[in-house]
């Protein structure tokens, strides 16, 4: 289940950066990215066969960081990514197979919803803390404020389409606890260790952050 510890350590980032690694050896560089400037935290997606290596490189050289994997689809691959490390898991859809899994094993998740349907399954199994993707392709802020709108008690991470550009009204919803960042850290910029690239990205999310306030 959630804790209101894991909730807060979310709620204080604000922005978690969403990542594609596709080669293992890039994971602890592009780590140190992160760490260094201001942004201690990874969404490793498990959409390439270098994620668990990845999530297990990171974990080992830096302990604090809060680390999590995404694209989670399958029981197995819950198992590997908290077996490699993963604070907790991100799904982009609800498989009640795999959140009943995850509650039974004490393993903290959050699946994805993005209409009230599955707002109401997450909530019938207990589950508060949600993804909410895609979120633009779903109705962007809008469609957001209508889902708290019934359902108050929810907990949402917005991901996809979520940019600088609208980075702020989507934290300024209260329910709203951090916001996926698929676009600071971009797979061809990891892949071509453009990690100055990718260092101005994290300042400028964190200075936003600052900007914006908790």
């Amino acid at each position: 289940m959630m804790t209101n510890e894991w909730i807060d350590r979310l709620r204080a980032l604000r922005v978690m950066p969403v990542i594609q690694i596709e080669n293992a050896a890039d994971a602890v560089p592009l780590a140190k990215v992160l760490v260094e400037n201001g942004l201690p935290a990874a969404e490793i997606t498990f959409r390439t066969a270098a994620a668990a290596e990845s999530i297990r490189l990171i974990r080992a050289a830096y302990p604090q960081i809060v680390l999590c994997a995404g694209t989670v689809l399958t029981i197995e691959q819950v198992d590997a990514a908290i077996a490699a490390g993963a604070d907790f898991v991100i799904s982009p859809g609800f498989n009640p197979s795999t959140v009943t899994y995850c509650l039974e094993n004490n393993i903290k998740m959050i699946p994805g919803v993005n209409n009230p349907s599955l707002v109401e399954q997450a909530l019938e199994l207990g589950v508060s803390a949600l993804k909410f993707f895609p979120a633009e392709a779903s109705g962007g802020i809008n469609m957001l404020k209508s889902l708290v709108g019934p359902y108050s008690q929810i907990q949402l991470m917005p991901t996809g389409g979520v940019t600088p550009l609208n980075l702020g009204e989507y934290l300024a919803i209260p329910q709203v606890i951090a916001c996926g960042g698929t676009w600071i850290a971009p797979t061809s910029a990891i892949a071509n260790h453009e990690w100055d690239l990718i260092a101005g990205n994290v300042r400028e999310v964190r200075a936003m952050i600052d900007q914006i306030g908790a």
